[in-house]
């Protein structure tokens, strides 16, 4: 056997059990709801769209080793259960079930005796060093409505959050659509309305619109869009033509839009999303029957939880970035009238209480990251279509108005895109 041996145990047979470094890991990544593994052999067990049980060796020998690794991070979402094939884990005879959900697990079992069976040497779970969402540097807006017409331009912005001026548009005019940034340095804007419709259009890691692509899930506006799970992205609620809705679509690091997804929480429209904690988002806010503040977190694999109670003024028409790395911020809207209310998110998706407005009170804008660890809202309406913005920096602060830069517009979306500053 080739390889560094490092404390190793002996076999029955006499022969040395390879440790984790020696171990033959298995090329193909495990995806199925059940695998026979082998002893010696190591494991990835990928368990995004189920959970899996692992049917251990039936006539172990002592030293027997195996290693299964959690590598989608979504153990918690769906276990990975032991079969120990007749033999003993830990002592238990093989009535017990041994289920590992932690996220980021990894497990190296040895097989000790008939009276122990498999013990684990080692069964933790390894941190997320996380992708950060918000380390795009560049932003683009784009689509939306002046008030009169449809539009489909778009503004790139810097990463010193400089907006430049209007690029001749690319795809349907559309509006009360939204965007999300994709792949790590990409970005894509989907849905939206003249005709309610679920078109896309992807953009690139330099910031140019591509035409439409035909769209997949059902048609609807006035939704919203997040990154999550570092290079994903996800759209949620809307309204489809009548009535609000609760479903979803996710996105691909390739940006494919997949099928819908049942919803989960209040179906509402006219909300705002937010990357946070780094490979997370939350969708908050918006209009049911009524105005809402509650929000709905999205795991890092693109699970929605169910409400949670809202913090801060309750309104629609608002807009929503993540910044700083891990948090988010939501802000502006309206309650019937215009407000620049924000609501800071920290690192774990909790919305805090109101911070007072700076800016000019308006609704129907679009915010995004920029420059690594900051975002900007622009646009939107007052009694007119606007372009003025408002910099958020990386603790959170909201800067007082600049004077926009293209045509004032509002019901537009926006996302970040390009890692290179």
């Amino acid at each position: 056997m080739s390889g560094t041996i490092v404390n190793n145990v002996a076999r029955a047979s006499g022969t040395i059990a390879a440790t984790p470094g020696g171990l033959d890991w298995s090329t193909a990544v495990v995806t199925g709801s059940t695998v026979t593994v082998e002893a010696g052999r190591g494991y990835f067990i990928n368990t995004t769209s189920n959970a899996c049980t692992v049917t251990l060796p039936a006539s172990p020998e002592v030293g027997d080793q195996i290693v299964l690794v959690d590598y989608a991070r979504t153990w918690a979402t769906n276990a990975v259960t032991l079969d120990s094939n007749g033999n003993n884990f830990q002592g238990e005879n093989d009535t017990y079930a041994v289920d590992y959900d932690t996220v980021g697990q990894s497990l190296n079992i040895v097989y000790a005796d008939s009276t122990k069976g498999w013990l684990p040497v080692s069964d933790d779970a390894v941190a997320d060093v996380g992708v950060n969402v918000a380390a795009t540097q560049k932003a683009i807006f784009a689509f939306g409505s002046n008030g009169s017409a449809n539009l489909s331009m778009s503004n790139l912005a810097n990463s010193s959050g400089v907006i430049a001026s209007d690029v001749t548009g690319v795809g349907t005019a559309r509006w009360r659509l939204a965007a999300a940034s994709y792949g790590y340095d990409k970005a894509i804007f989907a849905y939206g309305a003249d005709s309610t419709t679920s078109i896309k259009n992807l953009v690139s890691n330099v910031g140019v619109v591509a035409s439409d692509a035909t769209g997949v899930g059902t048609a609807r506006f006035s939704l919203a869009a997040c990154s999550f799970g570092g290079d994903k992205a996800i759209f949620g609620y809307g309204r489809p033509g009548s009535g609000n809705t609760s479903l979803t679509n996710l996105v691909s690091n390739s940006g494919v839009v997949a099928a819908d997804v049942t919803g989960v929480g209040t179906a509402r429209r006219q909300l705002a999303a937010s990357s946070y904690g780094g490979d997370k988002g939350v969708f908050g806010f918006g209009i049911a029957s009524n105005s809402a503040n509650v929000t709905n977190k999205v795991s890092n694999s693109g699970v929605v939880a169910s409400d949670t109670s809202g913090v801060g003024t309750a309104r629609y028409y608002l807009a929503g970035a993540g910044y700083g790395g891990d948090k988010g911020i939501f802000g502006f809207g309206s309650t019937g009238s215009a407000t620049g209310v924000t609501n800071l998110i920290n690192n774990s998706g909790v919305v805090a209480s109101d911070v007072a407005a700076v800016g000019t009170a308006r609704v129907q804008l679009a915010a995004s990251s920029y420059g690594g660890d900051k975002a900007m809202f622009a646009y939107g309406f007052t009694n007119e279509a606007v372009s003025v913005k408002n910099l958020v920096n990386n603790s959170g602060v909201v800067a007082s108005d600049v004077t926009g830069v293209g045509t004032g517009r509002g019901d537009l979306a926006a996302a970040g895109f390009s890692q290179s500053a």
